[in-house]
């Protein structure tokens, strides 16, 4: 979302600073290059200071950031008394960061509703609307937009587009709905969405026929979708949903030390039979014996625990034991074995159709 609306404005001759933290933290700079954050120590709202004073030292004209703040009360110190946005772009709500956010849609909507600045303009979904956001909204004197999901503009082949953007509908519709308020032409902003820079996490697929004989694998990364829903959302897309068609899936699924309510929002997900495409699942990270433990429901052949192999001799394992063409589809999280992943297939794969 930050890198389609810094897209669009950046093509209408805006000097636009952008940071988003997607699958790595990394600044975007007026002339579209980018540099990544190092960051020591954790991650902190005060970041924002900091790309605040970039920003003036590139006469910058336009900001558009990710919020960091995950406790209502950071949510609101971040964006309402340090940021004070002429507009905000609430994306949707996800069961995400169970223990600061609470675990019901509508608690998490009121850790978003935290955001909402004073006397500034909000774009939200439909679907994801919440009454939380029109009462804060009208107590700030902020202006609410509930954005309609209508049909997505097709592409065309002049455009050159990254397709993986326009998987995901719902961020063309906000992106487009923040470009109509701003008066900026809709065909042109589209062009410049589908040109724009996508995220290293963004998803990606490979395939890789060589040293696989009489078969194809795929490899597909959906690690940056992190959370079960988000990533259910990715296994519905045509072309995801078609490339596993027929073929033999196999998930990969990367757990983050750090992240241990993530890991039960995974196993609850995988006991309720969400995932039915998978026909094996590799458990990676530091909750992975303990995952497979509490995996009552997936039969136990169906997986396995590889924590001490590398991304290549876990494919080359795979491969021996697999006949047919194969999906190896990446989940959970990026960082650790997922970014490791990624820059192998980068490598040694051949992009394909997305």
């Amino acid at each position: 979302m930050t890198r389609l609306i810094a897209a669009v404005l950046r093509d209408e001759g805006f000097r636009v600073l952008a940071k988003t933290t997607g699958s790595r933290p990394v600044m975007i700079n007026p002339d579209g290059t980018e540099a990544e954050i190092i960051r020591h120590g954790r991650p902190s709202i005060l970041e924002a200071k900091k790309i605040l004073k970039v920003a003036k030292h590139q006469n910058a004209q336009a900001v558009v950031m990710e919020l960091m703040g995950i406790l209502p009360e950071s949510i609101y110190v971040e964006s309402v008394r340090m940021l004070k946005p002429h507009m905000l772009v609430i994306t949707n709500v996800r069961h995400d960061h169970g223990a600061q956010m609470g675990t019901t849609k509508e608690a998490i909507a009121s850790c978003f509703a935290s955001a909402i600045p004073e006397d500034g303009v909000v774009f939200v979904l439909d679907n994801e609307f919440f009454p939380v956001y029109r009462a804060v909204s009208e107590q700030r004197k902020s202006r609410l937009i509930e954005v309609q999901r209508e049909s997505q503009p097709p592409l065309t082949g002049d455009d050159r587009a990254n397709k993986s953007l326009f998987a995901f509908a719902d961020d063309i519709h906000l992106t487009m709905a923040v470009s109509e308020h701003l008066g900026l032409n809709r065909e042109k902003a589209h062009r410049a969405m589908a040109r724009a820079l996508p995220d290293f996490g963004s998803l990606k697929v490979w395939v890789k026929e060589k040293d696989f004989p009489d078969k194809k694998w795929f490899f597909v990364s959906a690690f940056g979708a992190n959370d079960p829903q988000s990533t259910r959302e990715i296994f519905s897309i045509d072309t995801v949903r078609t490339l596993l068609e027929g073929r033999r899936v196999i998930g990969l699924l990367n757990f983050r030390e750090d992240r241990g309510d993530r890991t039960i929002q995974w196993i609850e997900a995988l006991e309720k039979d969400e995932f039915p495409e998978l026909d094996r699942l590799v458990l990676l990270g530091h909750h992975a014996v303990a995952a497979r433990r509490k995996l009552k429901t997936v039969p136990k052949d169906k997986i396995q625990v590889l924590t001490k192999h590398s991304p290549a001799e876990i494919i080359q394992r795979l491969s021996q034991q697999e006949r047919n063409d194969t999906v190896l589809i990446g989940m959970g999280n990026m960082k650790g074995a997922g970014k490791a992943f990624v820059d192998l297939w980068e490598e040694t794969g051949r992009r394909y159709g997305i």
